[in-house]
């Protein structure tokens, strides 16, 4: 099993290179960050966008994966999404992967652009369309598409990705149609548990949900003919997964308990000096020197 950071866009840069260092130093596999606007609970505090924070990150780090997690059509179109992603790819030397997700409306920035309130099928078919597209743009070195939502004219991507035949994207979805979206475009598919999640669930609620999701992500694979032992199963963990910052015993635990539920790829939140995701500043430390030797193993 690989470990991830992800490290919110919150910080000026002279704290957050430090963060980004720290992850890279330790040995974890990969690192990421938010892409909005503004977040939730945080919405009135500092927030930064998530690409140029990422092309600061390749900047300073040799050997970790950076990327999105995730991106979304609530604000972004695919032309200037895949622009900016070749550019990372090339700053990081192919060490990036495009996270690409719906879009909630209950982020806090699904209107900063439209005053229109998107149904949950409307997103969907906005997110179809925006992952279709922008594998293509990663991909064609001028694109010409005609969409419903979205379009490009002679949209060009020269030089295109450092990673042939692109860079990889990681799909979030846990619903039949994004499960689909994973399985024919993705690299990666990603998760934070149940897909209501903000209604609340217990430890044991989320572990189950995650259990189901993979299986049905294999199912998903396995309609189209695809190996899904190639697809990267990324769980991000909200504090609905446990309070598993505490120790590198209560991490280990955490993580083998996901490893079972087939999970590939654990990304846990840079612990806060309060509020969401709040922890001990030294448990990566902790994690990274007791834990994640025998978390590789799993």
């Amino acid at each position: 099993m690989r470990t991830g950071v992800m490290i919110l866009p919150e910080k000026r840069w002279p704290e957050a290179m430090h963060q980004w260092r720290t992850v890279d130093e330790l040995g974890f596999d990969s690192a990421w960050t938010y892409d909005h606007v503004s977040w939730r609970g945080l919405q009135d505090g500092a927030w930064f966008s998530a690409f140029p924070v990422l092309t600061a990150a390749a900047c300073v780090t040799s050997r970790i994966t950076l990327g999105t997690l995730v991106a979304s059509p609530n604000f972004r179109h695919p032309v200037t999404t895949a622009k900016d992603a070749i550019a990372v790819d090339d700053i990081s030397g192919g060490r990036f992967v495009l996270g690409i997700g719906a879009g909630s409306v209950g982020a806090g920035d699904s209107n900063v652009t439209t005053r229109q309130t998107f149904s949950r099928g409307e997103r969907t078919v906005r997110f179809e369309e925006f992952v279709t597209l922008t594998d293509r743009l990663l991909r064609e070195p001028v694109t010409t598409h005609h969409g419903t939502h979205f379009s490009a004219y002679d949209a060009r991507m020269i030089p295109g990705c450092v990673q042939r035949p692109r860079l990889p994207m990681a799909i979030a979805g846990t619903g039949p149609r994004g499960l689909a979206l994973a399985a024919r475009h993705g690299q990666a598919w990603v998760t934070v548990g149940p897909a209501d999640w903000a209604r609340g669930f217990t430890p044991e609620e989320c572990l189950e949900a995650v259990t189901a999701q993979v299986a049905a992500v294999r199912d998903a694979c396995h309609r189209i003919g695809r190996d899904d032992a190639d697809l990267d199963r990324i769980f991000v963990v909200t504090d609905q997964a446990g309070d598993f910052l505490t120790s590198p015993a209560s991490f280990l635990r955490l993580a083998e308990a996901y490893a079972k539920a087939g999970v590939t790829h654990l990304v846990v939140h840079w612990p806060r000096e309060e509020g969401v995701y709040a922890a001990g500043q030294e448990i990566l430390h902790r994690i990274a020197q007791e834990a994640l030797p025998r978390v590789r193993e799993l």
